[in-house]
């Protein structure tokens, strides 16, 4: 797909400690590389990918594919970068929320950064999907499966057990949390929480989804 040459602009933006391995996730999925060389990122940075998706109808039969550009927003985990991440959290459409399972303290910390996606979202229920990343670091994983799955039963949300360094459900993380938000827009009735820009008006994408209401929230 050549440039603008889309129906849906999509942002999801990526949560979680510093450390936790956001960078590394985001860039194995649109690269497919790893890089071992830990940077930190500072205040925000993103990448972006072309996606076909297609959703599925309740008969079971796959609609026509939809051409998105998924635009994935890398944010800095420090405490002194906090009032500039969430300052982007009203702008994206789904989370990508990070810990890493070789921290007990980064997977406590899930709790504070729910707290805040609640606050500070564009809505009180937001997509979100929590990843536990270094899930290849076996030998020194300290957060157990099962307790990471009730956390995020308690909220309603996917878990995956993910590997920016082997690519270990790096996809599937990102296209569950796509199709959430896919699913989100078609049986919004005020779609006024879309960002300006998401819908090409131009392509081939559904006319409804391009208007606004005069609501301020997300009435889904």
């Amino acid at each position: 797909m050549s440039d603008g040459d889309y129906d849906y602009l999509i942002k999801f933006l990526a949560l979680g400690d510093s450390g936790v391995g956001k960078t590394s996730f985001l860039y194995q999925y649109t690269d497919g590389k790893f890089n071992s060389k830990f940077i930190t990122t500072v205040g925000i940075d993103f990448r972006e990918k072309r996606v076909m998706y297609k959703s599925s109808s309740p008969d079971g039969t796959s609609a026509r594919g939809q051409r998105i550009h998924v635009q994935l927003w890398d944010t800095a985990g420090q405490e002194r970068f906090r009032s500039l991440t969430t300052a982007f959290f009203r702008d994206a459409m789904g989370f990508l929320l990070l810990f890493d399972l070789t921290s007990e303290q980064s997977f406590l910390n899930v709790r504070n950064w729910m707290s805040q996606l609640q606050m500070h979202a564009y809505c009180e229920s937001p997509d979100i999907v929590l990843c536990g990343n270094k899930s290849d670091l076996g030998e020194q994983r300290a957060v157990r499966e099962d307790e990471a799955r009730e956390l995020a039963d308690k909220y309603g949300i996917p878990y995956f057990e993910t590997s920016a360094a082997n690519g270990q459900n790096v996809g599937q993380a990102v296209d569950v949390l796509l199709d959430l938000i896919m699913k989100r827009m078609e049986r919004c009735v005020d779609k006024s929480w879309i960002p300006d820009g998401t819908v090409r008006t131009n392509g081939t994408s559904n006319p409804d989804l391009a208007e606004s209401a005069e609501k301020g929230k997300c009435a889904c």
